[in-house]
């Protein structure tokens, strides 16, 4: 087992990775658009990934998934696995990706409405998704404890009346993939495990306008809220210092 903390070379290198991993993201926000399928996007992410120099973490023999990125349509919360299915005019589409640069491993996620802007229903989802994950964020004032996060996190989506997927948690991110502590999307303030300078973590509030239940897809991958709702799923990678925290994945 690895150590959780990183040492300064560990959190340089995932410093620029998560650099790479919010430039691919930047591109395929303006690239993906109506009629393009989830493979052409795959394809064009596992194109990005190789010439900024990374590797795709997804693709390994330790995870064995079967494309450089999840991409999870509509009622799909996460791991969706690319078809040729063509992105329609309003679909709510999540990108999820993990990459590796130097050894170390950085994860991120995005949810976007395709071709249009969002509005109503899809609007609020979005919105309140994204800033959970802020507030998950801005909770980590130097050493932490998961459960601050978790409480931070739950405390946005409870009061914008959206469901919390709870069988699915944030982690330890760096060395592996998954790395321990697991970082749920609700908790008590100063419940679970302290999380200290030199922890990263990867906090990912899942969210939807219905229930908080899922099912898995006989593609064994592919995990779908079970009364088809809408969801969405933002996600950073974070590094734990004296004083706060550092989003190590965006711009």
């Amino acid at each position: 087992m690895q150590s959780r903390i990183k040492t300064p070379a560990e959190i340089e290198a995932m410093r620029q990775g998560g650099k790479i991993l919010a430039t691919i993201f930047a591109g395929l926000k303006k690239h993906v658009v109506v009629g393009m399928s989830e493979l052409e996007a795959d394809a064009w992410v596992d194109a990005e990934i190789k010439r900024l120099g990374a590797s795709a973490t997804y693709k390994t023999p330790e995870v064995e998934f079967p494309n450089a990125i999840c991409i999870s349509v509509n009622d799909a919360i996460v791991h969706g696995v690319p078809t040729d299915y063509r992105f329609e005019s309003g679909d709510i589409v999540s990108f999820d990706l993990v990459i590796t640069y130097k050894g170390m491993k950085t994860d991120s996620a995005f949810t976007m409405v395709v071709g249009e802007e969002p509005t109503g229903a899809k609007k609020h989802l979005l919105n309140f998704t994204e800033r959970s994950l802020f507030a998950g964020i801005d909770a980590i004032k130097g050493p932490t404890y998961t459960g601050d996060i978790g409480h931070a996190v739950e405390g946005v989506l409870k009061g914008a009346k959206l469901g919390i997927i709870r069988d699915l948690v944030g982690h330890g991110v760096g060395h592996e993939m998954h790395q321990d502590p697991e970082v749920p999307n609700w908790g008590q303030k100063g419940g679970g495990v302290l999380l200290v300078p030199g922890d990263t973590i990867a906090i990912e509030p899942m969210a939807t306008l219905g229930g908080e239940k899922i099912k898995t897809d006989s593609d064994g991958w592919t995990i779908r809220t079970r009364d088809g709702s809408l969801s969405a799923h933002f996600e950073h990678t974070v590094l734990v210092t004296e004083d706060g925290v550092e989003i190590l994945t965006q711009l």
